[in-house]
């Protein structure tokens, strides 16, 4: 069973967008959505199109690094969507996780000490991006912060939200050439790991 909206509120109309209607396909684990709206295209014309939209919140990513001992700190856990896609081993990854009411640096700090055992007083904030705007909503943004071996205590996740997490220490240069090689697979760690070799964080 479908539900169907005559238009959904959260969706700011402009003179490009027209919303016809708003299918509530699942609202589940998070909300996916069918919404039929008319588009203005560059020449002018208007066309009536249809897309899903996979609604999850929005949520912050944060590097690890220690830049005395050149080290990145990551997280390995296993990610079902990447199984059945066809990747059945845990993914390397740095720190991340959703917003949930709170601000992109309240929720990052929580993540690092949660996942990573690590208490972090100034994540830098360092971009935004949408990661798949071809259907996801979701915003994350960007953080990096050092951190130094002294400051490390028992990480690992939350069991009860099912997270069964290992901390993994890399060398940068180990985990750059890991990119490379297809050992690290995840998009967010990619970037957060590209952008540090392109700002000399940490030496190679």
């Amino acid at each position: 069973m479908t539900i169907l909206f005559p238009a959904d509120d959260s969706i700011a109309s402009d003179e490009r967008i027209r919303i016809r209607d708003v299918t509530l396909l699942s609202d589940d684990w998070y909300v996916l959505k069918k919404t039929t709206f008319d588009y203005r295209r560059s020449d002018g014309s208007w066309q009536t199109l249809s897309r899903e939209t996979y609604d999850r919140g929005n949520g912050a990513a944060l590097l690890l690094y220690d830049p005395t001992r050149s080290t990145v700190l990551l997280t390995r856990q296993f990610r079902f969507p990447a199984y059945v896609n066809g990747h059945p081993e845990p993914l390397l990854e740095v720190c991340a996780g959703l917003l949930d009411d709170r601000s992109p640096e309240e929720a990052i700090r929580a993540e690092a000490a949660e996942e990573l055992g690590v208490t972090v007083q100034a994540p830098r904030r360092v971009f935004d991006a949408f990661m798949s705007p071809g259907s996801v909503t979701e915003r994350l943004a960007f953080f990096v912060a050092e951190y130094r071996a002294a400051d490390r205590s028992e990480g690992g996740g939350l069991a009860e939200e099912g997270e069964d997490i290992e901390v993994v220490e890399l060398t940068f240069a180990d985990a750059l050439a890991m990119v490379g090689s297809g050992a690290i697979l995840d998009g967010k760690t990619i970037m957060l790991l590209q952008y540090a070799a392109l700002h000399g964080l940490l030496p190679r």
